[in-house]
């Protein structure tokens, strides 16, 4: 994973800035609250597979995306609207041209967008000099979406609520091979899909921590692989391949499957036997947020 983020003398520009994915290494939905939200609990881990941004200050205010990215217009990109967000809230007159290289699939349940947002907001935080503390940019990520507090927290976290209360969990030092099974899953259809059960039984972040005998498992898989055959196909193959049973799942709310393996030669070998009709990957298991490891702009 090529993390260096590269500044200028002047502080003037942020190239490379890395937004990793996640995985859900399990995924429970525990209740519903009354104003519809799922409550739910989940260890999310990040991995070393990236986008990366470059951003490069403007004098004139205007907040622009320097390349097309496929399938998302640059006025929904949340990209752009976390830099619209922050700069409304600082009040501010500089503007910035972002450049989004894109690499994590969309719709595949890894968090993509998310972590371009917040690699945007801590990014910009750093350079028009805001001076906002994580807990600052994190409750300005939440007007974004559930998933980009997560990634301003900067570390793997057992996650509860609807997403909002996270915990620090040390994780193993392990390898993924992903499957990316070629369909996108709109969210609101599988958690509004009257087949989710949404009565799991919470656990403690300790059950997690002590690899207790509780079922780790993904409580949206079930309906998403009824939507999505192929979700199950990629599943069932990856299955043959499992260490523990129940190892092989689906992430978030779909559509990327994985499985975990000890080390890097273990997770390639099994790369290798993909088959080739679905884009597959391997990723390392990150204990904290490359931006954080890097010193390089987090106050």
């Amino acid at each position: 994973m090529h993390s260096a983020i590269t500044t200028t003398a002047a502080q003037t520009k942020l190239l490379n800035c890395p937004a990793p994915a996640k995985l859900n290494l399990f995924l429970h939905i525990t209740g519903r609250r009354e104003d519809g939200y799922h409550l739910l609990q989940s260890v999310f881990q990040l991995i070393d597979r990236c986008d990366t941004l470059d951003f490069e200050i403007r004098d004139d205010g205007i907040i622009k995306r320097e390349n097309e990215v496929a399938g998302v217009p640059e006025e929904s990109d949340l990209v752009i609207r976390a830099a619209r967000l922050l700069q409304r809230h600082a009040e501010l007159k500089l503007g910035v041209n972002i450049r989004l290289h894109k690499r994590l699939p969309m719709g595949g349940g890894v968090g993509g967008g998310s972590s371009d947002a917040a690699t945007t907001l801590m990014a910009l935080n750093h350079l028009w000099q805001c001076n906002l503390d994580k807990n600052d940019l994190m409750q300005l990520g939440l007007q974004l979406g559930a998933d980009v507090p997560f990634f301003i927290f900067g570390q793997n976290a057992f996650v509860e609520g609807i997403g909002e209360q996270m915990e620090a969990v040390t994780t193993p030092n392990q390898w993924f091979v992903v499957i990316e099974p070629g369909v996108h899953v709109p969210t609101p259809t599988i958690f509004s899909a009257k087949e989710l059960t949404r009565n799991t039984k919470p656990v403690k972040i300790t059950d997690f921590s002590n690899a207790a005998k509780v079922e780790w498992k993904n409580d949206l898989q079930a309906v998403a692989c009824a939507l999505h055959p192929t979700i199950a196909d990629a599943i069932n193959w990856l299955k043959q391949y499992e260490i523990n049973q129940g190892d092989a799942k689906m992430t978030g709310s779909g559509s990327c499957v994985f499985c975990a393996f000890p080390n890097e030669d273990a997770a390639t070998k099994i790369l290798q036997q993909v088959p080739h009709h679905w884009t597959s990957w391997i990723a390392k298991a990150l204990q904290q947020h490359p931006i954080n490891l890097s010193n390089e702009f987090l106050g």
